[in-house]
């Protein structure tokens, strides 16, 4: 008699991502895609209102109050996260202004929120991320790659992030994989609040400005960048680490 044999199937072990700044805009996109792959998804923000909104609609997510550019803050939100897969370093903000028009006190706040939040955060969660041979994806810019006129401080602190995320990669070549998307202008709650802040009264003008500025005529759209961010953190992209990728229409291609 022949002898069949069976095998115990193992179960798939949920992986976990977590979002900084994942209560709006693309970080919000960027959770509600890895969601839909089946990952176990961190939403963490300063707003902890929009944190739980976005948790709440997703299955086995959940919210983290964290302020990004507070050591203490990213220290205590690490010690409740048990383990942890993939890092989006997504939180930021942005500031118009040339070198003359910048305050001392808006160049550090910006370098605190964008650049000081990346090395808090990566370095909080990094024990947990090289145990699970895990992947972080920052969120830089354009701005880092290329100068733009009136945002000196931005584009300084966006080049931080690319050259942060290519020292990682040198550092850790086989314990993490380590990326950054550098998008163009997406139409999301960051852009709307530039425009309401420094062109009040003209967005019509402002927006379609804007779309022009895009070789493709567009603004981009926060759900195109959480599908790179997906890519990333697929086992297709096992092969790509120290990436600086762009998304923005053409913008730097010229």
């Amino acid at each position: 008699m022949a002898t069949v044999s069976t095998t115990t199937s193992q179960p798939t072990q949920v992986r976990t991502a977590l979002v900084t700044g994942g209560g709006s805009g693309i970080g919000e996109a960027i959770c509600r895609k890895l969601a839909e792959d089946g990952y176990r998804v961190i939403v963490a923000d300063l707003d902890l209102t929009a944190a739980e909104r976005v948790a709440g609609d997703l299955p086995g997510a959940s919210s983290l109050h964290v302020d990004v550019g507070s050591e203490d803050s990213v220290t205590q939100a690490a010690d409740r996260v048990p383990k942890l897969n993939i890092l989006i370093n997504n939180a930021g903000i942005g500031l118009v202004g040339s070198i003359a028009e910048t305050e001392a006190t808006d160049f550090e706040r910006i370098m605190r929120v964008n650049v000081n939040s990346v090395f808090y955060v990566t370095r909080s969660f990094l024990p947990k991320l090289l145990a699970a041979r895990g992947s972080i994806i920052n969120i830089a810019s354009v701005a880092g790659l290329v100068g733009i006129k009136r945002r000196f401080a931005y584009c300084a602190s966006k080049g931080a992030v690319v050259a942060m995320t290519r020292q990682l990669a040198v550092e850790y070549p086989r314990e993490l994989r380590v990326n950054c998307i550098c998008p163009g202008t997406i139409d999301s709650p960051f852009v709307a609040g530039y425009i309401a802040k420094y062109h009040a009264g003209e967005e019509v003008k402002i927006r379609a400005e804007l779309n022009d500025r895009q070789p493709v005529g567009r603004l981009g759209r926060p759900d195109e960048v959480a599908g790179l961010v997906r890519y990333l953190c697929s086992p297709d992209a096992d092969f790509m680490h120290g990436a600086a990728l762009t998304m923005d229409g053409g913008w730097t291609a010229a």
